[in-house]
Protein backbone atom coordinates (compact mmCIF):
# COMPACT_ATOMS: atom_id res chain seq x y z
CA UNK A 1 0.00 0.00 0.00
CA UNK A 2 1.50 3.35 -1.05
CA UNK A 3 1.63 6.33 1.28
CA UNK A 4 2.91 9.33 0.55
CA UNK A 5 6.06 10.74 3.00
CA UNK A 6 5.72 14.01 4.53
CA UNK A 7 8.65 15.85 4.87
CA UNK A 8 9.83 17.86 7.81
CA UNK A 9 12.18 21.10 6.69
CA UNK A 10 14.27 20.88 9.42
CA UNK A 11 17.97 23.16 9.59
CA UNK A 12 20.97 21.90 7.92
CA UNK A 13 22.24 19.63 7.17
CA UNK A 14 20.38 18.63 3.97
CA UNK A 15 18.35 15.41 3.83
CA UNK A 16 19.93 13.09 1.72
CA UNK A 17 17.46 11.36 -1.09
CA UNK A 18 16.39 8.16 -0.41
CA UNK A 19 15.63 5.94 -3.04
CA UNK A 20 11.44 5.50 -3.10
CA UNK A 21 12.16 2.20 -3.21
CA UNK A 22 13.61 2.61 0.08
CA UNK A 23 11.05 4.63 1.62
CA UNK A 24 9.32 4.17 4.77
CA UNK A 25 5.53 4.40 4.74
CA UNK A 26 5.47 6.86 7.36
CA UNK A 27 7.39 9.62 7.65
CA UNK A 28 11.23 8.93 7.56
CA UNK A 29 14.01 11.57 7.91
CA UNK A 30 17.46 10.62 8.61
CA UNK A 31 20.63 13.17 9.44
CA UNK A 32 24.23 11.82 9.31
CA UNK A 33 25.69 11.18 12.54
CA UNK A 34 29.43 13.15 13.16
CA UNK A 35 32.27 11.85 13.32
CA UNK A 36 31.91 10.48 17.74
CA UNK A 37 32.22 8.07 19.72
CA UNK A 38 30.60 7.29 23.20
CA UNK A 39 30.61 10.91 23.94
CA UNK A 40 28.85 11.21 27.60
CA UNK A 41 26.82 14.08 29.41
CA UNK A 42 29.50 14.75 31.91
CA UNK A 43 32.89 13.34 30.35
CA UNK A 44 35.99 15.02 31.42
CA UNK A 45 36.68 17.93 33.42
CA UNK A 46 37.51 19.81 30.08
CA UNK A 47 34.02 19.05 29.31
CA UNK A 48 32.10 20.51 32.07
CA UNK A 49 32.30 24.11 30.92
CA UNK A 50 29.42 23.10 28.78
CA UNK A 51 27.03 22.06 31.95
CA UNK A 52 25.78 24.59 33.96
CA UNK A 53 26.10 24.10 37.23
CA UNK A 54 23.63 23.97 40.21
CA UNK A 55 23.25 27.64 41.85
CA UNK A 56 24.50 28.14 45.43
CA UNK A 57 21.96 29.67 47.87
CA UNK A 58 23.41 31.96 50.25
CA UNK A 59 24.06 29.98 52.86
CA UNK A 60 26.53 27.63 50.92
CA UNK A 61 23.97 25.22 49.94
CA UNK A 62 23.68 23.97 46.56
CA UNK A 63 20.34 23.38 45.00
CA UNK A 64 18.62 21.57 41.78
CA UNK A 65 19.34 23.44 38.32
CA UNK A 66 15.52 23.86 38.49
CA UNK A 67 14.84 25.16 41.53
CA UNK A 68 17.79 27.70 40.95
CA UNK A 69 16.19 28.72 36.96
CA UNK A 70 12.63 28.49 37.74
CA UNK A 71 11.35 30.29 34.98
CA UNK A 72 13.35 28.44 32.34
CA UNK A 73 12.33 24.81 33.99
CA UNK A 74 9.02 25.84 33.83
CA UNK A 75 9.11 24.97 30.56
CA UNK A 76 9.24 21.49 30.91
CA UNK A 77 9.09 19.11 34.13
CA UNK A 78 11.33 15.79 34.41
CA UNK A 79 12.00 14.46 38.08
CA UNK A 80 14.67 15.87 40.25
CA UNK A 81 16.49 12.56 40.42
CA UNK A 82 16.60 11.51 37.15
CA UNK A 83 18.34 14.60 36.10
CA UNK A 84 20.66 14.64 38.38
CA UNK A 85 21.60 10.93 37.39
CA UNK A 86 21.29 12.11 33.10
CA UNK A 87 24.23 15.06 33.64
CA UNK A 88 26.41 13.05 36.37
CA UNK A 89 26.27 9.39 34.36
CA UNK A 90 25.13 10.17 31.07
CA UNK A 91 22.58 8.47 29.00
CA UNK A 92 23.27 5.20 28.87
CA UNK A 93 24.04 4.92 33.01
CA UNK A 94 20.37 6.07 33.61
CA UNK A 95 18.31 2.91 35.18
CA UNK A 96 15.56 1.26 33.27
CA UNK A 97 13.84 -0.68 35.89
CA UNK A 98 11.65 1.35 37.70
CA UNK A 99 11.25 0.87 41.71
CA UNK A 100 8.48 0.93 43.98
CA UNK A 101 8.57 1.40 47.55
CA UNK A 102 5.93 0.40 50.45
CA UNK A 103 5.02 3.60 52.46
CA UNK A 104 4.55 2.70 55.98
CA UNK A 105 5.66 3.94 59.76
CA UNK A 106 9.37 3.91 58.76
CA UNK A 107 8.81 6.36 55.71
CA UNK A 108 5.68 8.10 56.03
CA UNK A 109 7.70 10.92 57.18
CA UNK A 110 8.30 14.22 54.49
CA UNK A 111 11.90 13.71 55.27
CA UNK A 112 11.73 9.85 55.01
CA UNK A 113 9.95 10.16 51.54
CA UNK A 114 12.22 12.80 50.11
CA UNK A 115 15.08 10.43 51.19
CA UNK A 116 13.36 7.97 48.59
CA UNK A 117 12.66 9.84 46.09
CA UNK A 118 16.54 10.88 45.87
CA UNK A 119 17.57 7.42 45.98
CA UNK A 120 15.06 6.64 43.23
CA UNK A 121 11.79 5.80 44.36
CA UNK A 122 9.43 5.90 40.91
CA UNK A 123 6.39 4.69 42.71
CA UNK A 124 5.10 4.69 46.01
CA UNK A 125 2.88 2.37 47.36
CA UNK A 126 0.28 3.92 49.60
CA UNK A 127 -0.48 3.98 52.84
CA UNK A 128 -3.93 6.27 53.23
CA UNK A 129 -2.02 9.71 54.50
CA UNK A 130 0.82 10.07 52.57
CA UNK A 131 -0.67 10.52 49.12
CA UNK A 132 -0.91 14.56 49.72
CA UNK A 133 2.62 13.84 51.12
CA UNK A 134 3.81 12.82 47.87
CA UNK A 135 1.88 15.51 45.64
CA UNK A 136 3.42 18.17 48.01
CA UNK A 137 7.41 16.82 47.60
CA UNK A 138 6.35 16.47 43.78
CA UNK A 139 5.66 20.14 43.80
CA UNK A 140 7.84 21.36 45.93
CA UNK A 141 11.06 19.53 45.27
CA UNK A 142 10.42 18.70 41.86
CA UNK A 143 9.87 15.16 41.73
CA UNK A 144 7.65 12.68 39.55
CA UNK A 145 6.57 10.11 42.54
CA UNK A 146 3.45 8.32 41.03
CA UNK A 147 1.32 7.13 43.90
CA UNK A 148 -0.37 3.24 44.05
CA UNK A 149 -3.21 1.98 46.43
CA UNK A 150 -3.66 -1.22 46.84
CA UNK A 151 -7.05 -3.15 47.98
CA UNK A 152 -7.17 -5.54 50.76
CA UNK A 153 -9.12 -7.95 48.96
CA UNK A 154 -11.21 -11.04 50.37
CA UNK A 155 -8.39 -12.62 51.65
CA UNK A 156 -8.00 -13.61 55.98
CA UNK A 157 -5.71 -11.07 57.16
CA UNK A 158 -4.36 -10.13 60.92
CA UNK A 159 -4.32 -6.87 62.13
CA UNK A 160 -2.28 -4.12 63.32
CA UNK A 161 -0.32 -5.35 66.01
CA UNK A 162 -1.30 -2.87 68.83
CA UNK A 163 0.58 -0.41 66.36
CA UNK A 164 3.55 -2.47 66.79
CA UNK A 165 5.72 -2.33 63.93
CA UNK A 166 6.14 -5.90 64.39
CA UNK A 167 6.55 -8.94 66.63
CA UNK A 168 8.97 -12.36 66.54
CA UNK A 169 7.12 -15.67 66.94
CA UNK A 170 9.36 -18.02 68.55
CA UNK A 171 9.41 -21.79 68.12
CA UNK A 172 6.80 -23.26 70.93
CA UNK A 173 4.78 -20.51 71.30
CA UNK A 174 1.42 -20.33 71.77
CA UNK A 175 -0.47 -17.53 70.49
CA UNK A 176 -4.45 -16.83 70.05
CA UNK A 177 -5.95 -15.82 66.77
CA UNK A 178 -9.37 -14.43 67.24
CA UNK A 179 -11.98 -12.70 65.67
CA UNK A 180 -13.04 -10.31 68.75
CA UNK A 181 -13.17 -6.79 68.10
CA UNK A 182 -11.28 -4.51 70.35
CA UNK A 183 -11.22 -0.18 70.75
CA UNK A 184 -8.37 -1.34 72.77
CA UNK A 185 -4.55 -2.88 72.20
CA UNK A 186 -4.93 -6.29 72.76
CA UNK A 187 -1.89 -8.33 74.61
CA UNK A 188 0.98 -9.88 73.44
CA UNK A 189 0.60 -12.86 71.25
CA UNK A 190 -3.10 -12.59 70.78
CA UNK A 191 -3.95 -11.31 66.91
CA UNK A 192 -6.56 -9.71 66.02
CA UNK A 193 -8.32 -11.39 62.52
CA UNK A 194 -10.62 -9.80 60.16
CA UNK A 195 -13.06 -12.87 58.66
CA UNK A 196 -15.82 -13.58 61.17
CA UNK A 197 -16.16 -17.45 59.97
CA UNK A 198 -11.98 -17.90 61.39
CA UNK A 199 -12.95 -19.85 64.06
CA UNK A 200 -15.54 -22.20 62.19
CA UNK A 201 -13.73 -22.79 59.86
CA UNK A 202 -10.59 -23.92 61.03
CA UNK A 203 -10.09 -27.04 62.40
CA UNK A 204 -7.67 -28.52 64.97
CA UNK A 205 -4.26 -29.64 63.20
CA UNK A 206 -4.54 -27.34 60.51
CA UNK A 207 -1.97 -25.33 59.68
CA UNK A 208 -1.68 -21.39 59.55
CA UNK A 209 1.06 -19.88 56.80
CA UNK A 210 1.63 -15.88 58.04
CA UNK A 211 2.50 -13.67 55.11
CA UNK A 212 3.42 -16.50 52.91
CA UNK A 213 4.81 -18.87 55.15
CA UNK A 214 7.18 -15.79 57.20
CA UNK A 215 6.29 -17.71 60.00
CA UNK A 216 3.42 -20.99 60.79
CA UNK A 217 1.16 -21.71 63.53
CA UNK A 218 -0.55 -25.42 64.04
CA UNK A 219 -4.26 -24.88 65.51
CA UNK A 220 -4.24 -26.68 68.65
CA UNK A 221 -7.55 -25.73 69.84
CA UNK A 222 -11.31 -23.71 69.24
CA UNK A 223 -12.56 -21.89 71.60
CA UNK A 224 -15.81 -20.10 71.11
CA UNK A 225 -14.08 -16.98 69.02
CA UNK A 226 -10.73 -17.70 70.05
CA UNK A 227 -8.39 -20.12 68.03
CA UNK A 228 -5.15 -21.06 69.92
CA UNK A 229 -2.22 -22.23 67.78
CA UNK A 230 1.37 -23.58 68.44
CA UNK A 231 4.18 -21.41 66.61
CA UNK A 232 6.05 -24.40 64.52
CA UNK A 233 8.25 -22.36 62.09
CA UNK A 234 9.39 -18.83 64.28
CA UNK A 235 9.80 -15.94 61.97
CA UNK A 236 8.59 -11.77 62.00
CA UNK A 237 5.13 -11.38 62.35
CA UNK A 238 4.09 -7.92 60.16
CA UNK A 239 0.77 -5.61 60.81
CA UNK A 240 -1.78 -6.49 58.65
CA UNK A 241 0.11 -9.84 56.82
CA UNK A 242 -2.19 -12.44 55.24
CA UNK A 243 -3.29 -15.83 56.76
CA UNK A 244 -3.65 -19.03 54.93
CA UNK A 245 -4.62 -22.15 55.83
CA UNK A 246 -3.18 -24.97 54.90
CA UNK A 247 -5.02 -28.89 55.63
CA UNK A 248 -3.84 -32.33 54.32
CA UNK A 249 -1.29 -31.16 52.38
CA UNK A 250 -2.90 -28.50 50.03
CA UNK A 251 -4.21 -24.78 50.88
CA UNK A 252 -8.04 -24.28 51.94
CA UNK A 253 -9.52 -22.18 49.45
CA UNK A 254 -13.14 -23.04 49.46
CA UNK A 255 -14.25 -20.20 51.39
CA UNK A 256 -12.31 -17.48 50.01
CA UNK A 257 -13.58 -18.57 46.53
CA UNK A 258 -17.18 -17.31 48.11
CA UNK A 259 -15.85 -14.41 49.00
CA UNK A 260 -16.03 -10.97 46.88
CA UNK A 261 -12.64 -10.13 45.53
CA UNK A 262 -13.16 -6.13 46.73
CA UNK A 263 -14.65 -6.12 49.48
CA UNK A 264 -16.68 -2.83 51.28
CA UNK A 265 -14.18 -1.26 52.78
CA UNK A 266 -12.35 -1.70 49.35
CA UNK A 267 -14.88 0.09 47.60
CA UNK A 268 -14.23 2.89 50.45
CA UNK A 269 -10.91 3.33 49.56
CA UNK A 270 -11.68 3.18 46.32
CA UNK A 271 -13.75 5.80 46.33
CA UNK A 272 -11.13 7.76 48.39
CA UNK A 273 -8.00 7.19 45.98
CA UNK A 274 -10.07 8.48 43.00
CA UNK A 275 -11.25 11.37 44.71
CA UNK A 276 -7.68 12.02 45.99
CA UNK A 277 -6.37 11.07 42.15
CA UNK A 278 -4.31 8.13 42.83
CA UNK A 279 -1.96 7.16 39.73
CA UNK A 280 -2.75 3.03 40.18
CA UNK A 281 -5.22 0.87 42.20
CA UNK A 282 -3.63 -2.56 42.81
CA UNK A 283 -6.81 -4.79 42.75
CA UNK A 284 -5.63 -8.04 45.47
CA UNK A 285 -6.33 -11.53 44.90
CA UNK A 286 -7.62 -11.35 41.31
CA UNK A 287 -9.54 -14.51 40.49
CA UNK A 288 -10.76 -13.18 36.93
CA UNK A 289 -10.67 -10.26 34.59
CA UNK A 290 -14.58 -9.52 35.32
CA UNK A 291 -13.34 -7.55 38.46
CA UNK A 292 -10.79 -5.51 36.96
CA UNK A 293 -13.42 -4.64 34.34
CA UNK A 294 -16.00 -3.81 36.31
CA UNK A 295 -13.95 -1.72 38.36
CA UNK A 296 -12.35 0.17 35.50
CA UNK A 297 -16.12 1.09 34.69
CA UNK A 298 -16.69 2.38 38.27
CA UNK A 299 -13.67 4.63 37.93
CA UNK A 300 -14.89 5.86 34.61
CA UNK A 301 -18.23 6.91 35.83
CA UNK A 302 -16.84 8.12 38.94
CA UNK A 303 -14.30 10.29 37.76
CA UNK A 304 -14.47 10.90 33.68
CA UNK A 305 -11.52 11.33 31.63
CA UNK A 306 -9.56 9.60 34.68
CA UNK A 307 -6.32 8.06 33.83
CA UNK A 308 -5.93 5.84 36.96
CA UNK A 309 -4.64 2.49 36.15
CA UNK A 310 -5.69 -0.80 37.43
CA UNK A 311 -2.92 -3.09 38.46
CA UNK A 312 -3.94 -6.91 39.01
CA UNK A 313 -1.82 -9.01 41.79
CA UNK A 314 -1.20 -12.29 40.50
CA UNK A 315 -1.01 -14.02 43.94
CA UNK A 316 -3.24 -17.00 44.16
CA UNK A 317 -4.22 -20.74 42.19
CA UNK A 318 -7.43 -19.14 40.72
CA UNK A 319 -5.36 -16.08 38.92
CA UNK A 320 -3.24 -18.44 37.59
CA UNK A 321 -5.86 -20.40 35.74
CA UNK A 322 -6.97 -17.30 33.96
CA UNK A 323 -3.89 -15.53 34.00
CA UNK A 324 -4.12 -14.37 30.32
CA UNK A 325 -7.46 -12.89 30.25
CA UNK A 326 -6.40 -10.82 33.34
CA UNK A 327 -3.37 -9.61 32.30
CA UNK A 328 -5.42 -8.41 28.97
CA UNK A 329 -7.97 -6.25 30.80
CA UNK A 330 -5.46 -4.87 33.27
CA UNK A 331 -3.26 -1.92 32.76
CA UNK A 332 -0.24 -3.74 34.28
CA UNK A 333 -0.03 -6.71 36.80
CA UNK A 334 1.95 -7.23 40.00
CA UNK A 335 3.81 -10.99 41.02
CA UNK A 336 2.80 -11.02 44.78
CA UNK A 337 4.92 -13.84 45.11
CA UNK A 338 4.57 -14.19 49.33
CA UNK A 339 0.64 -14.72 49.07
CA UNK A 340 1.27 -16.60 45.66
CA UNK A 341 4.32 -19.05 47.08
CA UNK A 342 1.78 -19.79 50.35
CA UNK A 343 -0.59 -21.11 47.63
CA UNK A 344 1.68 -23.18 45.35
CA UNK A 345 4.25 -25.19 45.59
CA UNK A 346 7.31 -22.94 46.52
CA UNK A 347 9.49 -24.96 43.31
CA UNK A 348 7.13 -23.29 40.87
CA UNK A 349 7.28 -19.76 41.90
CA UNK A 350 10.38 -19.06 40.14
CA UNK A 351 9.05 -20.48 36.72
CA UNK A 352 5.41 -18.80 37.61
CA UNK A 353 7.22 -15.32 37.87
CA UNK A 354 9.06 -15.78 34.65
CA UNK A 355 6.07 -16.87 32.61
CA UNK A 356 4.09 -13.84 34.26
CA UNK A 357 7.05 -11.29 33.16
CA UNK A 358 6.94 -12.44 29.26
CA UNK A 359 3.29 -12.27 29.25
CA UNK A 360 3.23 -8.79 30.14
CA UNK A 361 5.44 -8.23 28.03
CA UNK A 362 4.09 -10.13 25.15
CA UNK A 363 1.06 -8.38 26.17
CA UNK A 364 2.20 -4.66 26.56
CA UNK A 365 1.37 -4.89 29.90
CA UNK A 366 3.71 -3.28 33.08
CA UNK A 367 4.73 -5.85 35.29
CA UNK A 368 5.62 -5.45 38.80
CA UNK A 369 8.24 -8.40 40.70
CA UNK A 370 7.07 -8.19 44.28
CA UNK A 371 7.59 -9.68 47.63
CA UNK A 372 10.47 -10.66 49.91
CA UNK A 373 12.74 -9.17 47.40
CA UNK A 374 15.44 -7.80 50.33
CA UNK A 375 13.33 -9.57 53.27
CA UNK A 376 16.53 -9.58 55.66
CA UNK A 377 16.68 -5.96 55.15
CA UNK A 378 14.09 -6.00 57.67
CA UNK A 379 16.51 -5.41 60.61
CA UNK A 380 19.82 -6.18 58.99
CA UNK A 381 21.38 -3.15 56.67
CA UNK A 382 23.07 -6.02 54.12
CA UNK A 383 21.14 -8.11 51.85
CA UNK A 384 21.93 -11.96 52.12
CA UNK A 385 23.66 -12.99 48.32
CA UNK A 386 21.17 -14.85 47.92
CA UNK A 387 18.46 -11.83 47.45
CA UNK A 388 20.76 -10.20 45.54
CA UNK A 389 20.86 -13.31 42.88
CA UNK A 390 16.99 -12.99 43.07
CA UNK A 391 16.43 -8.87 42.18
CA UNK A 392 19.20 -9.91 39.62
CA UNK A 393 17.00 -12.43 37.90
CA UNK A 394 14.22 -10.04 37.32
CA UNK A 395 16.21 -7.61 36.16
CA UNK A 396 17.41 -10.15 34.00
CA UNK A 397 13.95 -11.19 33.01
CA UNK A 398 13.65 -7.43 31.84
CA UNK A 399 10.82 -6.55 34.56
CA UNK A 400 9.12 -3.64 34.56
CA UNK A 401 9.45 -2.54 38.27
CA UNK A 402 10.38 -4.42 41.24
CA UNK A 403 9.11 -3.48 44.77
CA UNK A 404 9.87 -3.19 48.58
CA UNK A 405 7.30 -3.97 50.78
CA UNK A 406 7.97 -4.44 54.70
CA UNK A 407 11.73 -3.73 53.64
CA UNK A 408 10.13 -0.22 52.98
CA UNK A 409 7.72 0.38 54.93
CA UNK A 410 8.94 -0.54 58.12
CA UNK A 411 12.26 -1.78 57.73
CA UNK A 412 15.38 -0.49 59.55
CA UNK A 413 17.34 0.13 56.74
CA UNK A 414 14.56 1.52 53.86
CA UNK A 415 16.65 3.56 51.69
CA UNK A 416 19.34 0.94 51.76
CA UNK A 417 17.54 -0.88 50.44
CA UNK A 418 16.37 0.80 47.65
CA UNK A 419 20.01 1.58 47.44
CA UNK A 420 20.76 -1.95 46.63
CA UNK A 421 17.28 -2.48 44.21
CA UNK A 422 19.21 0.53 42.14
CA UNK A 423 22.55 -0.26 42.90
CA UNK A 424 22.14 -4.38 41.49
CA UNK A 425 19.69 -2.82 38.73
CA UNK A 426 22.00 -0.71 37.17
CA UNK A 427 24.64 -3.59 37.15
CA UNK A 428 22.37 -6.24 35.46
CA UNK A 429 21.19 -3.48 32.93
CA UNK A 430 25.21 -2.76 31.94
CA UNK A 431 25.91 -6.39 31.90
CA UNK A 432 23.20 -6.72 29.37
CA UNK A 433 23.81 -4.54 27.35
CA UNK A 434 27.91 -5.20 26.86
CA UNK A 435 27.09 -7.91 26.14
CA UNK A 436 24.75 -7.61 23.22
CA UNK A 437 22.15 -9.76 24.68
CA UNK A 438 19.08 -8.91 22.58
CA UNK A 439 16.87 -11.86 22.99
CA UNK A 440 14.90 -13.78 20.44
CA UNK A 441 11.26 -12.85 21.89
CA UNK A 442 9.40 -12.39 19.04
CA UNK A 443 6.59 -9.84 20.17
CA UNK A 444 3.29 -10.93 19.55
CA UNK A 445 1.05 -7.72 17.28
CA UNK A 446 -0.82 -6.10 20.16
CA UNK A 447 -2.89 -3.54 17.67
CA UNK A 448 -6.58 -3.41 17.66
CA UNK A 449 -6.33 -1.10 14.77
CA UNK A 450 -5.15 0.02 11.54
CA UNK A 451 -3.77 3.34 13.03
CA UNK A 452 -2.77 1.25 15.95
CA UNK A 453 -0.74 -1.00 13.70
CA UNK A 454 1.21 1.72 11.92
CA UNK A 455 2.44 3.08 15.54
CA UNK A 456 3.83 -0.25 16.06
CA UNK A 457 5.46 -0.69 13.36
CA UNK A 458 7.14 2.43 13.49
CA UNK A 459 8.02 1.43 17.61
CA UNK A 460 9.36 -1.92 16.57
CA UNK A 461 11.34 -0.01 14.27
CA UNK A 462 12.90 2.43 16.30
CA UNK A 463 14.09 0.37 18.65
CA UNK A 464 15.81 -1.83 16.03
CA UNK A 465 17.24 1.06 14.57
CA UNK A 466 18.46 2.71 18.06
CA UNK A 467 20.46 -0.48 18.57
CA UNK A 468 21.64 -1.12 15.26
CA UNK A 469 22.94 2.53 15.19
CA UNK A 470 24.23 3.49 18.72
CA UNK A 471 21.96 6.39 19.06
CA UNK A 472 21.91 8.05 22.78
CA UNK A 473 18.04 8.87 23.23
CA UNK A 474 15.04 8.09 21.66
CA UNK A 475 12.33 10.83 21.70
CA UNK A 476 9.03 10.06 21.78
CA UNK A 477 5.88 13.01 21.77
CA UNK A 478 2.80 11.37 23.20
CA UNK A 479 -0.52 11.88 24.40
CA UNK A 480 -1.46 8.88 26.00
CA UNK A 481 1.41 7.09 26.66
CA UNK A 482 0.67 4.22 24.45
CA UNK A 483 3.38 5.16 21.73
CA UNK A 484 6.12 5.02 24.54
CA UNK A 485 4.64 1.76 26.17
CA UNK A 486 5.34 0.41 22.87
CA UNK A 487 8.65 1.42 23.04
CA UNK A 488 9.30 0.32 26.32
CA UNK A 489 8.29 -2.94 25.29
CA UNK A 490 11.10 -3.28 22.75
CA UNK A 491 13.25 -2.65 25.39
CA UNK A 492 15.69 -0.84 23.62
CA UNK A 493 19.39 -0.36 24.61
CA UNK A 494 19.27 3.55 25.04
CA UNK A 495 16.50 5.43 27.25
CA UNK A 496 13.25 6.62 25.64
CA UNK A 497 12.53 10.39 26.65
CA UNK A 498 8.75 10.51 26.90
CA UNK A 499 7.20 13.77 26.59
CA UNK A 500 3.94 14.55 27.07
CA UNK A 501 1.53 17.58 28.44
CA UNK A 502 -0.59 15.86 30.80
CA UNK A 503 0.67 15.42 34.09
CA UNK A 504 -1.09 12.29 35.00
CA UNK A 505 0.31 10.72 32.02
CA UNK A 506 3.69 11.28 32.71
CA UNK A 507 3.26 9.67 36.38
CA UNK A 508 1.59 6.54 34.82
CA UNK A 509 4.59 6.15 32.54
CA UNK A 510 6.63 6.36 35.45
CA UNK A 511 6.04 2.53 35.66
CA UNK A 512 7.37 0.98 32.41
CA UNK A 513 10.47 0.17 31.68
CA UNK A 514 13.34 2.69 29.83
CA UNK A 515 10.89 5.60 29.96
CA UNK A 516 11.92 8.83 31.45
CA UNK A 517 8.88 11.18 31.45
CA UNK A 518 8.81 14.83 30.18
CA UNK A 519 5.84 16.90 30.81
CA UNK A 520 5.54 19.32 28.05
CA UNK A 521 3.36 21.61 26.28
CA UNK A 522 3.95 20.35 22.66
CA UNK A 523 1.54 21.44 19.59
CA UNK A 524 1.00 19.82 16.22
CA UNK A 525 4.29 21.03 14.39
CA UNK A 526 6.54 18.13 14.98
CA UNK A 527 9.89 20.94 13.55
CA UNK A 528 8.82 23.31 16.33
CA UNK A 529 8.23 20.66 18.96
CA UNK A 530 12.10 19.38 18.24
CA UNK A 531 13.73 22.82 17.93
CA UNK A 532 12.02 23.99 21.34
CA UNK A 533 12.92 20.23 22.94
CA UNK A 534 16.40 20.82 22.08
CA UNK A 535 16.87 24.39 23.31
CA UNK A 536 15.30 23.40 26.91
CA UNK A 537 17.07 20.02 27.34
CA UNK A 538 20.34 21.76 26.14
CA UNK A 539 19.95 25.04 28.48
CA UNK A 540 19.48 22.18 31.47
CA UNK A 541 22.87 20.38 30.36
CA UNK A 542 20.55 17.54 29.71
CA UNK A 543 21.54 16.92 25.95
CA UNK A 544 24.35 18.28 23.88
CA UNK A 545 24.93 19.06 19.78
CA UNK A 546 25.87 16.13 18.25
CA UNK A 547 24.37 13.83 20.67
CA UNK A 548 22.47 11.37 17.99
CA UNK A 549 18.45 10.63 18.60
CA UNK A 550 15.77 9.24 16.69
CA UNK A 551 12.50 10.99 17.40
CA UNK A 552 8.88 9.62 17.04
CA UNK A 553 5.58 11.19 17.60
CA UNK A 554 2.21 9.68 17.90
CA UNK A 555 0.40 12.38 16.71
CA UNK A 556 1.93 12.38 13.00
CA UNK A 557 3.04 8.78 13.44
CA UNK A 558 6.44 9.97 12.31
CA UNK A 559 10.02 8.83 12.45
CA UNK A 560 13.32 10.73 12.39
CA UNK A 561 16.78 10.57 12.82
CA UNK A 562 19.13 13.08 13.69
CA UNK A 563 21.95 14.77 15.58
CA UNK A 564 20.84 17.32 18.11
CA UNK A 565 21.69 20.56 16.17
Amino acid sequence: MATTARSLHLPTPPKPAIPSHHRLPVPFHFRPRPQRLGRRLAASSSDLTSFPDPAPTPNGVYVPWAAAHPAAAAAIDVDAATEAELRENGFRSTRRTKLVCTIGPATCGAAELEALAVVGMNVARWHRGVIRAVRRLNDEKGFAVAVMMDTEGCEIHMGDLGGAPSAKAEDGQVWTFSVRSSDTSLPDRIIHVNYDGFAEDVKTGDELFVDGGMARFEVIEKLGPDVKCRCTDPGLVLPRANLTIWRDGSVVRERNAMLPTISSKDWIDIDFGIAEGVDFIAVSFVKSAEVIKHLKSYITARSRGSDIGVIAKIESIDALKNLEEIIRASDGVMVARGDLGAQIPLEQVPSVQQKVVRTCRQLNKPVIVASQLLESMIEYPTPTRAEVADVSEAVRQRADALMLSGESAMGRYPEKALSVLRSVSLRIEKWWREEKRHEALELEDVSSSFSDKISEEICNSAAKMANNLGVDAVFVYTKDGHMASLLSRCRPDCPIFAFTSSTSVRRRLNLQWGLIPFRLSDSDDMESNLNRTFSLLKARGMVQSGDLVIALSDMLQSIQVMNVP
